[in-house]
């Protein structure tokens, strides 16, 4: 990377130790309850491509001991550069080889289980999916096409709804499989522009049918 990229490259955090604690938290409460929409506020100057909650998250997440892939939008653009100047991570080709992994909207998402699954020894070495999302809300809509999901499961005292759009069909069955492929599995955070939303492999989704 020449210097005259790295200067148009966005700062991370003002206080990078105070902002990473505080993303952090945030990450570990929306995975403490799942289907719980997190607004997520951050002074990083986010790169221009991939949803800014994304960013800050992953910029809090990783570090140069970390592998990441990124779907092909967000592999050849500033985001990449971004992520890889401020935090040292490297950048996989192979999806099976990354510890985290970063979905743009509109990029197909790989198969759950190409992403590495851990094992029932070893858990925490499963992946760790960031997935971009055109719509993203916790009040169901019956009027939009989004998919009206029910969550249930550890941190949810009786039943969570999200409205999502923009996953691929076959979503649910791939989601049914890695729930049931617990303690591996992979791990996911859905994300809109400002909002995390945590989705451990421990939840349950079903089709709420809006209700």
């Amino acid at each position: 990377m020449s210097a005259h990229d790295l200067s148009n490259l966005g700062a991370g955090f003002t206080h990078e130790a105070f902002g990473s604690q505080a993303m952090f938290r945030l990450a570990l409460e929306a995975l403490s309850h799942p289907g719980r929409c997190m607004t997520v506020s951050h002074d990083a100057e986010v790169p221009q491509t991939g949803h800014p909650a994304s960013a800050a998250l992953l910029l809090a997440l990783l570090d140069s001991d970390c592998t990441l892939w990124m779907s092909p939008s967000l592999a050849n653009s500033d985001a990449a550069a971004w992520l890889r100047f401020h935090t040292g991570c490297q950048l996989v080709s192979q999806v099976d080889k990354a510890m985290f992994a970063w979905v743009a909207a509109g990029d197909a998402m790989p198969a759950l289980l190409s992403f590495s699954q851990g094992s029932d020894n070893a858990p925490d070495q499963s992946a760790t999916c960031v997935l971009d999302l055109p719509l993203m809300d916790t009040k169901s809509s019956s009027e939009s096409g989004a998919a009206q999901w029910a969550l249930r499961g550890p941190g949810i005292q009786n039943v969570n709804h999200l409205s999502v759009d923009g996953l691929a069909a076959d979503f649910l069955v791939q989601w049914t499989a890695n729930h049931a492929s617990f303690p591996r599995g992979v791990d996911l955070f859905l994300a809109s522009s400002q909002h995390l939303v945590g989705l451990p492999r421990t939840t349950s989704i079903q089709l709420s049918g809006g209700l």
